[in-house]
């Protein structure tokens, strides 16, 4: 349809009767264009209103705090918060602000973990007191009965990332303990596992190297949400807190963060997306080494290297293994902090194809096990540190005389299977049937 040519055919038809009066025959025109610009709109297909955006079907602890019966616990409360930045429900609306905002609630005091309240401390830096937040990555690593002075109750509110040595669920663990001591519950608002709920990978934590990158005996991978970790801790460890959770509605076990519908907040400096923390699981086992594990690039546990190693005969081993969801590509990088600051890395990128199949701690396992083959007199293991991460010393004495990845996978079993055991009594979603279910409590 071509609005504009009726317009010209009606001033040329009608015009010519009104040029005695050059004010008249410029009214006309004018009231002409108006009508054609009238006739165009009413005519014309008007654009759809746009689709206001969606919400995730995935309810977290947080979007229901405030609804009973959960309200009922906090509500004429004092309440000591235990959060950093990814506390936010699923409309990132501040855990803080909502508690902070309800007018029957108080919010006495902030307790914060590694990285700090804001989340943008670097890794092993310790946190100082901040105006009302507490630090629990400085002098303190759980809060002091004169932090909880006035406080009625605790709540926990962090997003991790489902590995043991990620020392927020430490945090938790040990203000479980403090609440306990000071006779105050503590309420957990449930978050999900964002490796998904399922899988089980690594070795057991050798109580003889509990620390703080590894408070309980867990594996590395143990597949539960912070809410299902709490009750364990609290039953393995004897710890008699009084703990509440306030479940999600709407999660599946199989679910990776990416398919809940949420938004990703990076939860420290160094876990920027979630193949980060897919690959953390096993590339941070290298912080116990002298390979970079990619820390000061854009790409931290993606990308592995140093000044001597050669990557291309690294790349080609690796790639050779046929290892299950992973390709390794050669790709120099220059750290612009931590190892190797400032000096260009001869490195390989870990590309994830298939993270249903990918198991990260082999992979890290592989990794040092053919550098070792390529380098011996240049890898070294931080002895200490490695082991701690490893949870078991056997883990380096494996790959320092040369043991076969897959015997050493394989030696682990019977512990995974008694961990599955331990922890199928803690559940709060069920194990997934086949098709997937989802929890609706």
């Amino acid at each position: 349809m071509k609005i504009p040519n009726i317009t010209v055919r009606l001033s040329r038809r009608f015009l010519p009767r009104f040029r005695e009066t050059h004010g008249i025959r410029l009214a006309v025109r004018l009231l002409l264009v108006l009508l054609g610009f009238w006739f165009l709109c009413a005519c014309g297909e008007s654009a759809p209103a746009p689709s206001a955006p969606s919400r995730p079907t995935l309810r977290l602890g947080s979007d229901r705090l405030l609804e009973e019966p959960y309200l009922g616990w906090v509500e004429g409360k004092s309440v000591g918060l235990i959060a950093n930045h990814t506390a936010v429900n699923s409309r990132l609306e501040t855990v803080a602000g909502m508690l902070s905002n309800h007018p029957g609630i108080k919010v006495k005091a902030i307790f914060s973990p590694e990285h700090g309240f804001s989340g943008d401390v670097q890794a092993g830096v310790l946190v100082p007191h901040k105006s009302r937040i507490y630090s629990l990555y400085g002098a303190h690593r759980a809060p002091t009965p004169e932090m909880l002075r006035g406080v009625d109750l605790l709540v926990y509110d962090i997003q991790d990332v489902g590995v043991r040595f990620y020392t927020y669920i430490s945090t938790l663990y040990e203000c479980m303990k403090a609440a306990a001591r000071e006779g105050i519950p503590l309420i957990v608002l449930d978050r999900p596992n964002p490796i998904d709920g399922n899988r089980i990978e690594g070795p057991l934590l050798d109580e003889s190297l509990v620390s703080f990158v590894g408070a309980h005996p867990l594996p590395i991978r143990y597949g539960m949400t912070a809410g299902e970790l709490a009750s364990l801790f609290n039953q393995e460890g004897n710890l008699g807190c009084e703990l509440r959770v306030v479940p999600m509605a709407g999660w599946s076990r199989s679910h990776w963060y990416d398919e809940t519908g949420l938004v990703w907040i990076p939860p420290s400096p160094n876990m920027p997306t979630l193949t980060t923390a897919t690959l953390y699981a096993g590339i941070c086992l290298l912080e116990g080494t002298n390979l970079s594990e990619g820390r000061g690039t854009t790409r931290p546990f993606e990308l592995v290297g140093a000044p001597w190693l050669d990557a291309t005969r690294l790349a080609a081993a690796l790639n050779a293994l046929g290892l299950d969801g992973v390709h390794f590509r050669v790709q120099s990088f220059t750290p612009t902090f931590s190892k190797f600051k400032g000096q260009a890395c001869q490195g390989v990128q870990i590309h994830i194809v298939d993270r249903d199949r990918f198991d990260p701690i082999a992979c890290a396992l592989h990794l040092l096990r053919l550098t070792l083959d390529l380098h011996p007199e240049e890898l070294k293991f931080h002895d200490q540190m490695f082991d701690l991460l490893a949870g078991q010393s056997g883990l380096r004495s494996d790959l320092l005389r040369g043991a076969e990845v897959e015997h050493t996978v394989a030696s682990w079993q019977p512990g995974l299977e008694a961990f599955r055991e331990r922890r199928s009594r803690h559940l709060l979603y069920p194990e997934e049937e086949e098709g997937g279910v989802r929890s609706e409590k």
